[in-house]
């Protein structure tokens, strides 16, 4: 019986060893996560430190989380992209550069965050 053939309780568990298998291979191959996972734990001291408020504390907390959230997607989206071929094809660099696109509009928005809640 296959993860996907699971149901309830045994199907959530599954998920969440699935989930930190995830962390645990783009921690060993991607690097750019692991710089953010260190931006995450410096930051987040920082959110409590320069903040008085939950709300503003979330902000930045969250900006920092959707960094990392969209490098797992984009790694996510490179190993598929690698799997399928080595060999160059226009719209396996496309994907590439979607998803490169992505987490540095998720780092601008993290940094835009920090600088309007803490300027």
């Amino acid at each position: 019986m296959t993860y996907y053939n699971e149901k309830g309780l045994k199907r959530f568990i599954n998920a969440i060893f699935f989930s930190f298998a995830g962390f645990k291979a783009t921690w060993t191959h991607e690097e750019a996560f692991r710089q953010e996972v260190l931006a995450f734990i410096v930051t987040v001291p920082l959110a409590f430190w320069l903040t008085n408020n939950n709300i503003e504390r979330v902000l930045l907390i969250a900006s920092v989380v959707l960094v990392m959230i969209v490098e797992l997607l984009n790694s996510a989206v490179e190993a598929v992209v690698d799997r399928v071929g080595v060999e160059y094809h226009e719209l396996a660099g496309r994907a590439k550069d979607i998803g490169s696109a992505a987490v540095m509009l998720s780092i601008m928005l993290a940094i835009a965050t920090w600088i309007l809640i803490l300027v």
